[in-house]
């Protein structure tokens, strides 16, 4: 039988005793630390949870304990502090885990931390940080293991003690403004795992051949630091290095073959040099899984041996100078699933055994010099998701096995030598979005049916022919369809004119006939119309100037007649071709000018009051006409004129006193509803709103400038009034501008001083400002502006310091109704016309009418329609209500791409709008350089205008959870110019922008890891 357990010693029960009182004192002491942490940096509202009714730290979810319940970890990543971090945080003696990036800490590295000794995760990225990295570094606990300070402004150089960091298994450097040598120190990190020193301005140097006794290195990001010479042989010494980018530096000479035989590299990047020579063939002793060398100059064939990597996935070698044929061993690979080769100077035939024997998703070979037929297996694994292979001199048929290719998203098939039919399973891929195949010889008729969303459709260039199909009526997504110089007949159906979604309608040099569909009320998005060199007969319907957005009309060389219709005149045009038809009568007024006179030619039934246009002249008579003598007509004309003098001057005192005594009729009926304090009447508006005083009208009213009082001083009134009753739309617009408008208070957004409303009118009383819109400064001399008041100098009056200063107060302002009103606010329409300027080029956004406010931050909301502007809206806009703030951000980043290029945003070139060209602009590898605004471009603020225009391509990103809060974006443009953001107007030589934070990252991690869906091919431009 076993003996009972001894009693407890009386030592041990009095542990048991004070242990519950030990945590209790702990904990409380740690509360007090936190709730001093919290005062220090002024209580910011994300840490509004942290409250001394708690009992203990440990619930509060931006903090983690110990399983003794000491707090170990805080992670306070995006919390919107902006002071100093405080000493009396190393109270915590158990804190391991300290991550504050991604906030607005000021001022030089934080030493006080060297007193948390027990830290061994420190993450300080994305914040104001600046000055020297200290020289005593090594002071931080020599247990730390991570630390990252990337995204910040250190300067100098980076300090040798950062190589007594013994510990050091992550160390993230990157995107500062570094500019002394590389550390050979850092090569003494034994434990070094993962090394990030990209995006800095070293001085031009090799990489250090230290580097190469990093053995247990599987992460190095070294991208644009200034690296110049060769690749260190020695590098063959990296064993476990898995991740390797060396891109966008100036290296040189050939890719060392002792590269090659590290056994466990999966990734090599080093695309964007200036690497020559051509691709080793030893690269086949090699496991690679992924292979980027693209954007270089690298010369000769595609080596045989790539067909070995039997694990490999990705195989990039896109924008070189690559010739030769594609080995058939690489159509082989088991693995492959991402195959890039274009714009090179290949030849041959494509191996026909690609997409048989493995999952392969993105398929682009475009602008080489390939020959024969297109793979006929690329989707037998059924991931193909792009085919990509234009600009060739491909022929043949489309293979039928795309038909039944579920998961197609994309085929650009486009000026080849391609025949036959398009299989009809082509037509109705469930996920197909874009058909481009245009610049071909395809024949065949078109299909009454097509898949759901399929939105840009492009067959111009062949041999279609047949009618238009009533059933275009089911294509409702449609926004693109370009079928210039096909064979079609017969006459422009009806049901085109359903489609809602429609902004691009090309259908000129076919064979149609008949009259032109009379009602187009659904073409309400629809900017670019052309049905020229056809054989379209009878009136150009009026309807036609009641689209609110066309831009472009080309409905030249048909036999059109008639008149012109006057509602032709409210569209404001930037192209108008209706000249070789057989139209009659006089032009419109707003036409009757230099800015049209190619516009009407071979119509000899026209006139024009401008002899400069080559029309005849509306006030000569025919042959056939009957002459009054020049007296007589003279004395009519001196009666008529006098007598209408006589009825001008008595009409004016009628006028007047009746204005006067219904003004003060009306004063009764009307009510104003104050925002702010004010220095005018009602009386003093309504009294005013004459047509001298009009300045603008825009979709939802009439605006006017009007003088308050002797002070000088002017307001700005939106009357939304439609003679009777304010209509649905209009009240819903006025009551969400007042509604919102009424309770922002922020410099950034213009002020509502008060709204005066009656019965069948409603006043918007702002603040004026003085150089009215943005967009009125950079496009005015591009294009013929067609409204009210005074123009502004015109484009290239703004300076790149404005121009900067104009984007970082618009972001502010937008950044407001994101994340500092409750609940956020949705604008959703941001453009330059919407963003006005005061006298000093302050910016504040305008025109809430279609806002929406969000139940919760960052929740999804549905929307009744689509709103907003053609070349602003978000692409998930066009086929989902469901959306949230990233559609500001990405209309936002349209405003800075016109701000950066000068370009219109839905003109850039041709029919393309300005994000798509953009991003053309980019992954074509075209110099940044080349699509900066001519007006603006110099040497001195060329860092901070490709800062600009690559933060313009993030937000226009087309999946909107790649897309950067406006927080973010408002600390982005912030460190392009300290001095700028302060409000600075002007910016002299010694301009200093900050190398690109948070952007470059967004785009180089976008790049790396998006795989196929990204930026660095063209799948994403029609997906």
């Amino acid at each position: 039988m076993s003996k009972p357990p001894p009693p407890p010693s009386p030592a041990f029960l009095l542990f048991l005793v004070y242990l519950p009182l030990t945590v209790i004192s702990q904990s409380s002491d740690e509360l007090a630390i936190l709730l001093a942490v919290k005062r220090q940096w002024s209580n910011p509202e994300a840490l509004r949870s942290w409250t001394a009714t708690s009992s203990s730290p440990c619930g509060w979810p931006e903090v983690g304990c110990s399983d003794a319940g000491a707090v170990a970890e805080l992670h306070l990543s995006n919390m919107n502090i902006t002071s100093e971090t405080p000493s009396i945080i190393c109270g915590l003696k158990s804190l391991s885990t300290l991550n504050l990036s991604w906030n607005f800490i000021p001022g030089q590295f934080p030493t006080a931390l060297y007193n948390c000794s027990n830290l061994h995760v420190l993450d300080l990225s994305q914040n104001c940080l600046s000055g020297p990295v200290p020289t005593d570094i090594d002071r931080l606990s020599s247990s730390l293991q991570y630390i990252d300070i990337g995204g910040n402004n250190f300067s100098g150089d980076i300090p040798p003690a950062i190589g007594r960091l013994s510990n050091l298994q992550t160390l993230y450097l990157y995107m500062n403004e570094f500019e002394g040598a590389f550390l050979a120190e850092i090569g003494e990190l034994s434990n070094l795992e993962f090394l990030s020193m990209a995006f800095n301005s070293f001085a031009p140097a090799a990489i250090p051949e230290e580097f190469g006794k990093l053995q247990k290195l599987k992460f190095l990001w070294m991208k644009e630091c200034n690296l110049v010479g060769k690749i260190p042989a020695n590098f063959s010494g990296l064993a476990a290095l898995e991740h390797l980018d060396l891109s966008g530096n100036t290296l040189t000479g050939p890719i060392p073959s002792g590269l090659f035989s590290l056994k466990n590299l999966s990734y090599v990047y080093l695309f964007h040099n200036n690497l020559s020579g051509e691709i080793p063939s030893s690269i086949a002793a090699l496991n690679l899984v992924e292979i980027d060398i693209s954007m270089n100059n690298l010369t000769g064939p595609i080596p045989e041996d790539f067909g070995n990597l039997r694990d490999l996935t990705v195989l990039s070698l896109y924008m070189n100078r690559l010739s030769g044929e594609i080995p058939a061993s690489i159509g082989s690979l088991p693995s492959l699933v991402s195959f890039k080769v274009f714009t090179n100077n290949l030849t041959g035939v494509l191996p026909p055994e690609f997409g048989q024997h493995s999952p392969l998703e993105g398929f682009e070979v475009a602008n080489n010099r390939f020959s024969g037929e297109l793979p006929k297996n690329l989707c037998s694994n059924g991931a193909l998701i792009g085919v990509v292979a234009f600009s060739n001199n491909l022929s043949g048929e489309i293979p039928a096995s795309l038909g039944s290719c579920e998961t197609l998203r994309t085929i650009q098939l486009y000026d080849n030598n391609f025949t036959g039919k398009v299989p009809p399973g082509v037509w109705t891929i469930p996920n197909i979005k874009s058909l481009m195949i245009s610049g071909n010889s395809f024949s065949g008729s078109l299909p009454a049916k097509i898949a759901w969303n399929l939105s840009r459709i492009e067959i111009s260039n062949n041999r279609f022919s047949g009618q238009i199909p009533a059933g275009v009526s089911s294509w409702s997504n449609l926004m693109v369809f370009e079928a210039s110089n096909n064979l079609l007949s017969g006459s422009i159906p009806g049901e085109l004119t359903w489609l809602s979604h429609l902004t691009t309608l090309s259908l000129d040099g076919n064979q149609l006939s008949g009259e032109f569909p009379t009602t187009i009320v659904s073409w309400r998005s629809l900017t670019s119309l052309n049905v020229s060199r056809n054989k379209i007969s009878g009136p150009i319907p009026a309807a036609v100037g009641s689209l609110p957005d066309l831009l472009s009309l080309d409905m030249s060389n048909n036999q059109l007649s008639g008149e012109i219709p006057a509602e032709l005149g409210n569209l404001s045009l930037t192209t108008l071709n209706l000249s070789s038809n057989k139209l009659s009568g006089r032009i419109p007024n707003q036409y009757d000018n230099l800015a049209y006179e190619t516009s009407f030619l071979n119509n000899p039934g026209l006139c024009a009051g401008n002899p400069a246009l080559n029309l005849r002249n509306c006030s000569i008579r025919g042959p056939n006409s009957s002459h009054l003598s020049s007296k007589y007509l003279a004395l009519v004309l001196a009666l008529a004129l006098a007598v209408l003098f006589a009825i001008a001057i008595s009409t004016l005192v009628i006028v007047r006193d009746y204005r006067r005594r219904k003004i003060r009729q009306d004063l009764a009926t009307w009510k104003l509803t104050s925002f702010h304090r004010l220095d005018f009447t009602e009386a003093n508006i309504l009294s005013n709103l004459t047509d001298c005083n009009l300045i603008g009208c825009g979709g939802s009213g009439k605006v006017y400038k009007i003088s308050i009082g002797d002070s000088g001083e002017f307001v700005a009134v939106k009357r939304i009034w439609n003679g009777r009753k304010l209509d649905s739309k209009h009240g819903k617009e006025f009551l969400a501008e007042v509604e919102i408008l009424g309770t922002i208070r922020h410099s950034n957004i213009v002020k509502l001083l008060c709204c005066i409303s009656s019965d069948d009118s409603k006043l918007l009383v702002y603040e004026y400002k003085e150089n009215e819109s943005l967009d009125r400064w950079l496009h005015q001399s591009k294009r013929k502006l067609i409204g009210f008041g005074s123009i502004p100098m015109g484009r290239g009056s703004l300076d790149w310091a404005t121009r900067l200063k104009v984007a970082i107060g618009a972001a502010q302002g937008l950044c407001y109704i994101h994340c500092d009103c409750s609940p956020p606010i949705i604008h959703r329409d941001i453009k330059s016309s919407n963003i006005l300027l005061d006298s000093k080029f302050n910016a504040a956004i305008a025109d809430f009418g279609l806002a929406k406010t969000l139940a919760g931050h960052g929740d999804a909301h549905t929307m009744s329609a689509v709103a907003g502007s053609f070349g602003y809206f978000a692409p998930e806009y066009a086929y989902s209500t469901r959306v949230n703030e990233k559609i500001d951000v990405y209309s936002f980043g349209v405003v800075l791409l016109e701000l950066v290029t000068g370009k219109e945003a839905n003109c850039a070139d041709g029919n393309t709008s300005l994000a798509e060209w953009a991003w053309q602009h980019f992954t074509q590898g075209k110099p940044i350089v080349e699509a900066i605004d001519e007006e603006v471009r110099h040497e001195c603020y060329l860092e901070s205008m490709t800062t600009m225009f690559k933060l313009g391509l993030v937000c226009t990103n087309s999946s909107p959870s790649t897309r950067p809060s406006m927080k973010e974006v408002v600390h982005i443009l912030q460190r392009c110019n300290p001095s700028v953001a302060a409000g600075k107007n002007k910016v002299g030589p010694e301009f200093d922008a900050t190398p690109l934070l948070g952007s470059s990252t967004y785009l180089s991690s976008y790049r790396n890891s998006r795989k196929l869906s990204g930026t660095d091919g063209y799948i994403a431009y029609s997906v």
